[in-house]
Parts: structure tokens; sequence; C-alpha cells
């Protein structure tokens, strides 16, 4: 059972409902294993998902990192190329996005942008989240130059929609790299083969599981991979950018338990 988070199993809110905690706890009981699958850091990841004592594993980063959820221990990396690397430190420049750099599980991201944040908002993503999960850097081109052979994945953010569409096409000449992305406002940019299904397949072989025992959930296109490749994809009703398009089943919203009912309808007994 692999669920992204933001926007499937977290309500808008960000918080799980005690509804699909108790579900997902049901699903251990079962021996249903269940990882979270998101595009958040793994220092990201609030406590209230580490405490679900269902869920074992996590993966993190769209796919650059699995975690044990009970130890922390990492069981698989994926990085960007150093050449990538370079190109989205050019690119950063030349269409001038705000960027966050995911190094060891944490994101970080320019001083400037989160005192922007701090003091002005965010219109397209919680502002709390983000002033809380993030770890701002004098010059964080300087820090992912520094650390370009363990880069897990750059999210390029830009302030409108429009802006965003303008720079997509140089964003996704990237060489050697992935783009996805998991929010309106954001690109997201990784290894040449990372992905929450690769990362997925990893696990599987780990753990013995077979495709045809596979259930995903997720909401945004950074989930397209994984709903198409498990035996049963399924989409939350507030899913966006196509993603209900490669779904089997399209379930209730993530304010009203969607992944819980999905996963009584069809993993549980």
């Amino acid at each position: 059972m692999a669920l992204d988070l933001d926007g499937t199993t977290f309500n808008s809110a960000g918080d799980i409902s005690d509804v699909t905690v108790r579900t997902l706890n049901r699903c251990k009981e079962q021996g249903v294993h269940v990882v979270v699958s998101t595009g958040r850091s793994y220092n990201s990841l609030p406590d209230h998902i580490k405490n679900v004592e269902g869920i074992e594993y996590a993966i993190t980063s769209n796919g650059a990192h699995i975690n044990e959820i009970n130890s922390g221990k990492a069981i698989y990396s994926d990085y960007l190329d150093p050449i990538a690397v370079e190109e989205v430190a050019r690119l950063k420049e030349s269409t001038g996005a705000d960027i966050e750099v995911f190094i060891d599980g944490i994101a970080y991201t320019d001083d400037s942008y989160l005192e922007d944040v701090r003091e002005n908002g965010c219109a397209y993503r919680n502002a709390e989240y983000v002033l809380w999960s993030r770890k701002g850097v004098p010059d964080v081109v300087a820090l992912m130059l520094e650390n370009n052979d363990r880069i897990e994945n750059v999210n390029f953010i830009y302030p409108t929609l429009e802006r965003l569409e303008e720079c997509r096409p140089q964003i996704e000449a990237i060489k050697s790299a992935t783009i996805t992305s998991s929010f309106p406002n954001n690109l997201e940019v990784g290894g040449p083969n990372t992905s929450k299904k690769t990362a997925l397949i990893e696990l599987m072989k780990r753990l013995g599981v077979d495709r045809s025992e596979l259930m995903c959930c997720g909401d945004a296109p950074n989930d397209i991979q994984m709903l198409e490749y498990a035996a049963i994809g399924v989409a939350v009703a507030n899913a966006w950018g196509g993603t209900k398009d490669h779904a089997d089943y399209i379930t209730d919203s993530n304010d009203d338990d969607g992944v819980a009912h999905a996963i009584e309808k069809f993993a549980l007994i």
C-alpha cells in the first residue's frame, strides 16, 4: 500500500484523520505493508506520520530515498546527475525561480525566500509548513554545487502559473533528469531514474511483494507513474493535473477520508 501524503492522505489542514490512522493500523494487523510515498524530504515528515504504527517505510523526495520509519535508516538512494545539477544552477539564474534543494533528507532554500514567506505568507502553499520544514542558507545554489553528487531533488518554484508555463520548456529540457510536479506552482527535478514507481519496485523486491498485490493512492502528476503501475491505482476526488485519468478508481476527497474508504473497499477483510 503506497500512499502520497499532501492532498491525499493528509487533509487540507495537513493532518491525518483518526479514521485513516485506525485504517492503516488495521492494514498492519492484516499483513499489508504500508509505505508513504511523497515528494517531501525525510526530515519534512511530521511526527504524526512517523508515529502511525501501521506505516513501515517512507519513500521520500519523489523516490530518491527509502527509509525505515522506526529506525530512520536509509535502505535505498538515487541522486541527480552532477551535470544536471549544473544546469539547474544556470536555470535558477536565467528563469528567476526560487529553488529548494534536498540533501540528506533536508530541504534547503535561500534565506531571502523564507524571509519573504515569513513576512508576506505564501499564496500557493501552506506558509507554516514551508517555514518549519525548510532550512535557510545564504546561497542555496552554492550549497547545491558543493554537494552536486548527492542532490536528491530540486524544486523550481514560480509565483504565478503563467511564469511557470513560460519556463517549463527550459526545465523539461534538462538532460539526464526526470521532471514532475507535486503542486501547481512547482516543477521538480530528480535523477534520471528517480520516481515513486522506481523506488516502489525496489522496495517490493525486498519485501517479496508482486505488482498484482500493489495499491497506490495519489492526487498529483508525481503520483501518475505509480498509479499506472499498481494493480489498483486510486486518485482522490480532489486530484489535479490529469491524475484521475490514470487511476482505476476515484475515491472521496482528502477531506472526506478518501484514502481510508479506498483501503476499506479494496484491501481489508
